[in-house]
Formats: C-alpha cells, sequence, structure tokens
C-alpha cells in the first residue's frame, strides 16, 4: 500500500514544498502554505519502457473544424448573458464564486426555470438534500419538468453520472463539498479542489455539455482553492456586494468566449434575483436635494455607463490625526486627491475628518471619479450645494489639471438620458465631441478652479 506524505500547498499560485514556508518562493504571498495529504497513485500497468501513444490521427487542420450555429445556451436572464459573453458555451466550464448569501444558488436555480424549457439540467448539490432544494424551488417559482435533482458528494461518480446520462446542462453546487475517494486529502482542501475541477473539466469537454460549479471564498474574498483553480475553468464569475444591500453585481474576471469588462446588475428580493436593467435610475433612486456634499459620477463598466452618486463629508477632528474613511473608492486615491486640493486650491484639510461613500454598494474604481470626488469634497467643506442637474467626470492629476478619459460620448449620452442639464467634462475630451447635437449643457474644463467655478 502506498503511503502517504504530507506536503504544503500554496494556496495562492499551487506551488508544493515538503516543508512550511512563512513565504511562498514562487508568488512571494506570506502565509499561504496549507498542509495537505497525498497518497502517491498506483503505477500503472503500462511498462515505463513502452513509448506514448501516436496521436498523429487526432491531429486537426484549423479550416476543416466546424463550429454549430447554435453554439451557445440562452439563460434567460439578459444580464447574465451579458456577463458571459452572450449565453453559456456548450462543453465550458464556469466557476460562480462569491460570499455565502449573495446569491449563488439562487440565481442557478432560476437560470434553470428558463433553460428547462428546451433543455435537461442536472443539478449536483453536496450541500442541501434534495427536500431543501425543493421548497427553495418553490419559493423561487421553478416548477420546469426537465430539472433533475443529485445530491452526491462523490466527484468521480457525478462525473460519471453525467457522462452517462448526457444532459445538456450540468450544475454542481459546490467545488467545495465534492471529494474523489482515491486521494486521501479532506473535501475542500487544495489537492481536492484542482483534481476534482481537472475531472469535471475533462467531463465538459468530452462530452460537450457546459458545466457550472459554484465556489465559495475564503476570509480575503478569493475563491478557495489555488490559482491555478481559475487557470482551469473556461470562466471566473464573481457575485460583489453587500448582504444587507439589495444591489448584486456579477462581474467576470476571466472569460474565455467574452469580454470581461462587461458587469451584470441585480437586485435582491424575496423572490429570488431580479435583473435591473437601468441601474443607473436605482443607483439614484432617493438622492438628496439641496445638500452639500453630493455629486453624480459617470463611470464605463465594459461598453455600458453607469450613473453612481458620490457623498463626502468633513467634520472637525476631535483626534491628534484626522481620520479618513472610503466606502466604494479606492483610499490611496482619495489620499492623492485631498493632498493635490490642499497644494493647488489651498483648501487645507489636516484638522478635517473625511468620510466618502458610494452610495448602492457601487464601487467607483475608475479614473473618471477623481473629478467628481473633488467636487463633493469641496461642496461639502465650502457648505455649497452642487446643482441636482449637474454631473462631473474626469481624471485629476497632480498638478491640479484635468486630464482626459475615454468613452466620452457615452456618458454624455447616459447623462442627458437620465435628465442632467449640465455635464463638466475635459477640456481635451472636449476636442472630439460636438456639443451642438446635445440637448445637454456641455462645460469643458482645464482644471480644478474652474471646475469648482461652477458651483455657486
Amino acid at each position: 500500500m502506498a503511503k502517504s506524505k504530507y506536503v504544503y500547498i500554496c494556496n495562492q499560485c499551487g506551488y508544493e514544498s515538503s516543508k512550511w514556508n512563512g513565504k511562498c518562493p514562487s508568488c512571494n504571498a506570506w502565509n499561504s502554505f496549507e498542509e495537505d495529504v497525498v497518497t502517491p497513485s498506483s503505477p500503472s500497468g503500462r511498462s515505463q519502457t513502452n513509448s506514448a501513444p501516436d496521436l498523429s490521427e487526432q491531429i486537426l487542420e484549423l479550416e476543416k473544424i466546424g463550429t454549430d450555429i447554435d453554439i451557445r445556451y440562452d439563460t434567460g436572464i439578459g444580464e447574465l448573458n451579458r456577463v458571459l459573453g452572450g449565453g453559456l458555451v456548450k462543453g465550458s466550464l464556469v466557476l460562480l464564486g462569491g460570499e455565502p448569501g449573495i446569491g449563488k444558488s439562487t440565481i442557478l436555480l432560476q437560470i434553470c426555470q428558463f433553460l428547462g424549457n428546451e433543455h435537461s439540467v442536472l443539478y449536483v448539490s453536496g450541500e442541501e438534500s434534495a427536500r431543501q432544494i425543493k421548497l427553495r424551488a418553490e419559493r423561487l417559482g421553478v416548477d420546469t419538468e426537465n430539472l433533475y435533482i443529485l445530491t452526491s458528494t462523490d466527484a468521480e461518480a457525478v462525473a460519471e453520472t453525467i457522462s452517462s446520462c448526457t444532459p445538456d446542462i450540468a450544475i454542481i453546487d459546490s467545488i467545495q463539498t465534492v471529494s474523489i475517494s482515491r486521494i486521501s486529502s479532506s473535501p475542500g482542501s487544495i489537492t481536492q479542489v484542482r483534481e476534482c475541477t481537472n475531472l469535471f473539466m475533462h467531463t465538459a469537454k468530452n462530452q460537450e455539455i457546459p458545466i457550472i460549479i459554484v465556489g465559495h471564498v475564503n476570509k480575503d474574498g478569493a475563491i478557495a482553492g489555488p490559482k491555478v483553480m481559475e487557470h482551469i475553468v473556461d470562466a471566473v464569475l464573481y457575485f460583489e456586494g453587500e448582504r444587507h444591500q439589495s444591489c448584486r453585481l456579477l462581474r467576470a474576471v476571466k472569460n474565455r468566449f467574452g469580454s470581461t469588462n462587461e458587469i451584470g446588475v441585480f437586485e435582491m428580493i424575496d423572490k429570488g434575483l431580479r435583473e435591473v436593467e437601468n441601474p443607473s435610475q436605482m443607483l439614484l433612486s432617493g438622492r438628496p436635494l439641496n445638500v452639500s456634499g453630493t455629486c453624480v459620477a459617470c463611470v464605463m463598466e465594459g461598453t455600458r455607463p453607469i450613473l453612481a452618486e458620490v457623498q463626502a463629508l468633513a467634520s472637525k477632528t476631535s483626534y491628534s490625526a484626522p481620520r479618513r474613511m472610503t466606502t466604494g473608492f479606492d483610499f490611496n486615491r482619495l489620499s492623492i486627491i485631498i493632498a493635490v486640493l490642499e497644494k493647488r486650491l489651498g483648501i487645507f484639510m489636516g484638522s478635517l475628518d473625511v468620510y466618502l461613500n458610494i452610495v448602492g454598494g457601487f464601487r467607483l474604481d475608475e479614473p473618471a471619479g477623481d473629478l467628481p470626488v473633488a467636487m463633493a469634497l469641496y461642496s461639502g467643506i465650502m457648505d455649497k450645494q452642487i446643482d441636482e442637474g449637474l454631473i462631473a467626470f474626469g481624471e485629476i492629476g497632480l498638478g491640479g489639471e484635468i486630464r482626459s478619459v475615454s468613452h466620452i460620448e457615452q456618458r454624455i449620452k447616459e447623462a442627458e438620458r437620465m435628465g442632467f442639464t449640465t455635464c463638466i467634462i475635459p477640456k481635451h475630451s472636449a476636442n472630439s465631441i460636438n456639443p451642438e447635437k446635445y440637448s445637454i449643457n456641455i462645460i469643458p474644463v482645464s482644471t480644478l478652479k474652474q471646475a469648482f467655478s461652477v458651483i455657486k
């Protein structure tokens, strides 16, 4: 019988070592090694002296490889189709990750209702019993006859069942609960997660069956398991958002069949997840009027412009060092904007606590969000109200200049569609558009001082 041995594997890059290290020599990550038990596989019956099999007959010419016309499955949810690049590709392996309770199992059960109209779906659960899934399906209104439930944690048996039953779509919930019996490590360990993902990948490719696997996240917010797990799959989707807020964002981190810049916006209701076709309206709902310290920004998420409200509050500090807190905005970027305001405009904040919030759980991580953040700060400090019909976007340089941003026309059109009357844009970006074809008042600025002069 083969003896088990202990190895230490980096949960960031998959590097293996015979002893524990504080720092991974491969990816330089600290405290990333986890202990695992590995049993060497038994030697194969084929003699080591035999030559490798000849694969020359499997070589295909690119021009002779055919593609099916109906290569994608429509999931019935437009926001999910957008993130996937148009639908679920045949033979693809999709990893859906997110925090517990964010809505991973909910959205997968919802798409089963639409897919079940024309296709057979096998839902494999290692966490819930069949009765529990039935209760959740009744709550979500899922009653399709082509949905089949399998509760098992044996990865090899599940893969064999998928190959023999050949459903049109398979869902594994979740990858951390299934395991391969011949591997001695516990379910959810690095080795089990990697090998089970590899097994389902071969099943998806050989049978041309799209498989969606659910992956939990660890305390650092990354999908549990080494990064090599993300290299195996074809697409990696992340569910983002606060559990106590209704807004959910679905973002593609990796996608071999589409863009990784698109996002899907959902709202959690009592009947499950509902797609939001107009996220700007949702993020701006309940916006306070006649209040200082607020400004509207426009950011691009792929090909979609989204408007979000920026709120800033500055108050006198009671500490020796002022506090700086941000929600939905990069802390270091805020520090740079504050330094520019102090150096270039003489607005000193050394005795002020600064709090910045992007409303709705949205994250503003684009350079075009610099100008609305600076205007919200200026409005809050000077207690001057920004007109409710004003929107701004632009990048701030260290010299206090407003630098150009991309997709200027899409941003202006979205602001115009949402009813805004004034738009502050970088002067360099104004050279590429014709202001006369827009009904909105466009004000090009080149410095922060010019932008602040618009605030009365």
